[in-house]
């Protein structure tokens, strides 16, 4: 008896110590990691920038860097919110998954079936989850011109349901703003709530995400958020926030701060499963449109073998490694959100200024942690 209590004592104390210097590796990754993030925002004169990183059992960052704006500009801080542009479809494809698993919707049943008005169109085949995974029929980024314009959504709308298709629905893939955001206007006829009480309810409170919200007015509520940049004769400019993006807000209209962000990577990765279930993070994460052009990407080509769309997210075969990603870029803003399941893993950046950077410092982090952790035991 004496013996198996030494011997359980043993493993307990190893198991303890493994855990303790797995954990002092990661945060001398995430200390090496963020000074390399520091070092490429100094180096491109970048004015802000908001780093998330997770580890399901290891820890988490998050961490601002620079400046709200160039001139006179405050600190940004974990709690500074950025507009999360096209990264906002992540949450209207997490958020449907979750009403599906749930059974207030399928994704399986016509658009038609909660909007009548379709049903006489081109697009009267179109079902719920072709908005979400942009195969439409719709040709790329269809009239995000009148997006960025005066016109009321509405108007948007019944222009676009007019536009001939250029394939059947599910046979092609078009990204689409004004066509993938038609979700909202689904998930209100098929529940009678709107989709931003949805949010607001279901996810941004439960998970304790303080800051972020959706539209302008919740980035405009205080001080603290990162305005535009654009660059002009080599330096960057502070631009002003334009509103238009926000009026298709499923797909655009979220904004977030680094720790906003942490909290929705750990949602991503299964820790708060009452927000969003392993069967939620099943359904958004099947290979519903192959994006073929997603393989040339420069930088990205490199390590990309295999590319789908899920439910408001990418899946690549990165390097041999699974991963969920999505980008974001609205004028004065670049964002990316990358998890990798497998490896318990989540990353997040949100910059103030239009740049390319982000690209390079995004597969750096992919890279790295994959290298490092792709072969290390679970703890």
């Amino acid at each position: 008896m004496k013996y198996l209590v030494i011997v359980v004592f043993w493993l307990f104390t190893t198991k303890v110590h493994a855990l303790e210097d797995a954990k002092q590796q990661w945060h001398q990754f995430l200390n090496s990691y963020s000074k390399q993030v520091e070092r490429k925002l100094k180096e491109k004169s970048i004015p802000g920038a908001a780093l998330s990183i997770v580890h399901g059992e290891l820890g988490t960052l998050a961490k601002g860097y620079g400046n709200t704006k160039v001139r006179k500009g405050l600190p940004v801080d974990e709690n500074t919110r950025f507009r999360l542009a096209s990264v906002s479809k992540t949450f209207a494809g997490s958020l449907s998954a979750k009403l599906a698993s749930q059974h207030y919707l399928r994704l399986d049943d016509y658009v038609s079936d909660y909007l009548p008005y379709i049903k006489d169109t081109d697009y009267h085949s179109l079902k719920v989850y072709h908005l979400l995974s942009h195969s439409s029929g719709l040709v790329p980024n269809a009239y995000d011109n009148l997006i960025e314009s005066r016109m009321p959504y509405e108007q948007i709308i019944e222009r676009l349901i007019k536009v001939k298709r250029i394939c059947k629905p599910g046979q092609c893939y078009g990204y689409q703003n004004a066509m993938f955001s038609l979700i909202s206007d689904v998930i209100l006829h098929a529940t009678g709530m709107p989709y931003e009480r949805w949010l607001l309810e279901f996810i941004f409170k439960p998970l304790k995400m303080n800051d972020g919200g959706v539209g302008i007015d919740n980035m405009l509520k205080d001080s603290n958020y990162a305005l535009p940049h654009v660059l002009g004769r080599k330096r960057w400019h502070t631009a002003k926030l334009k509103p238009h993006y926000y009026k298709v807000a499923p797909a655009a209209g979220i904004n977030a701060s680094a720790q906003d962000m942490v909290q929705w990577l750990k949602a991503q990765l299964g820790l708060f499963p009452h927000v969003l279930s392993l069967e939620a993070l099943t359904i958004q994460s099947r290979p519903y449109t192959y994006t073929k052009r997603e393989l040339r990407r420069r930088i990205w080509r490199n390590h990309v073998n295999d590319a789908f769309y899920g439910l408001g997210w990418r899946m690549y075969d990165y390097d041999g490694e699974y991963i969920m990603y999505h980008s974001g870029w609205v004028q004065g803003y670049r964002t990316d959100i990358v998890a990798i399941p497998a490896l318990n893993v989540g990353f997040s950046l949100l910059l103030n200024a239009e740049s390319g950077a982000i690209n390079q410092l995004t597969t750096d982090f992919i890279s790295q942690v994959i290298k490092k952790y792709k072969m290390a035991p679970k703890q």
